[in-house]
């Protein structure tokens, strides 16, 4: 998988050989299933094939990118370029051993003060970003003091929380809602199972609350095989009428 992630990989290849069409915009949609939200998380690691690819996919993402890594700057500005969304992927406390970057995890133990500014700093990294998700955070997303501060932060920069709802004890929706931080949750995790067969079913399930729900968002991460499912079923779902759009058209 490493070597994939790094291109250099027969599936990479496949991957980037299929032809991809242009960004759809939501005016042309003459019959609307159902809108998607599609947030693909831990770019910033890599600039490769394969994040390009999810810039290609020919639909709107909204793509969620690591501070503090050797591409994130890069990535945030190439997908900007590319007429993508960003937002910051935060990481942040889990319930669980983690490892990752600790200079810029968000802590429950921290001040006010530290969540403040490392929130801040995270933008000045990637000014192209209208938003933040949580990366890991089982821990700190149960912790009202915490996403109390982070949303105050959000609230004063103009910024919207997506809950990515790495634990079902989150309250970060329910206290970005209490702030007037513009918020949605998580429906469906795309790829925690790497298959093929296991993305496009949870793909499935996606599309299937999307059309009873009218919008629904999904999460999936920088991977070549969460690629490879897009790129096939995206083009069916633009033909049956599922609209894409971007986390921002939809936080409430």
């Amino acid at each position: 998988l490493d070597k994939a992630r790094r291109g250099n990989s027969p599936l990479v290849d496949e991957i980037m050989k299929e032809p991809v069409s242009k960004i759809v915009p939501a005016s042309e949609s003459k019959k609307r299933a159902g809108t998607i939200v599609l947030v693909i998380d831990d770019f910033g690691y890599r600039d490769d094939k394969i994040s390009d690819g999810f810039l290609e996919l020919g639909v709107s993402i909204t793509c969620a990118i690591i501070p503090g890594h050797k591409q994130t700057t890069k990535f945030a500005q190439k997908a900007s370029a590319a007429g993508q969304e960003v937002i910051i992927h935060m990481p942040m406390e889990s319930s669980v051993p983690t490892s990752g970057k600790e200079d810029y995890s968000i802590k429950a133990g921290m001040t006010s003060e530290e969540i403040e500014w490392r929130i801040r700093e995270v933008f000045k990294e990637m000014p192209e970003a209208v938003g933040m998700n949580n990366h890991q955070g089982s821990k700190a997303t149960m912790n009202g003091k915490v996403m109390s501060v982070v949303g105050s932060v959000l609230k004063q920069e103009g910024k919207y929380f997506v809950d990515s709802r790495t634990s079902s004890a989150t309250v970060g929706e329910k206290t970005m809602r209490s702030l007037g931080v513009p918020t949605m949750r998580r429906h469906v995790f795309l790829d925690n199972e790497s298959d093929k067969k296991e993305i496009a079913n949870q793909l499935e399930q996606l599309v299937k609350m999307a059309r009873k729900q009218g919008i629904a968002l999904g999460i999936g991460h920088a991977r070549p095989n969460t690629l490879a499912v897009l790129k096939k079923e995206i083009p069916d779902l633009l033909a049956k009428g599922f609209q894409f759009e971007f986390a921002s058209q939809n936080v409430k």
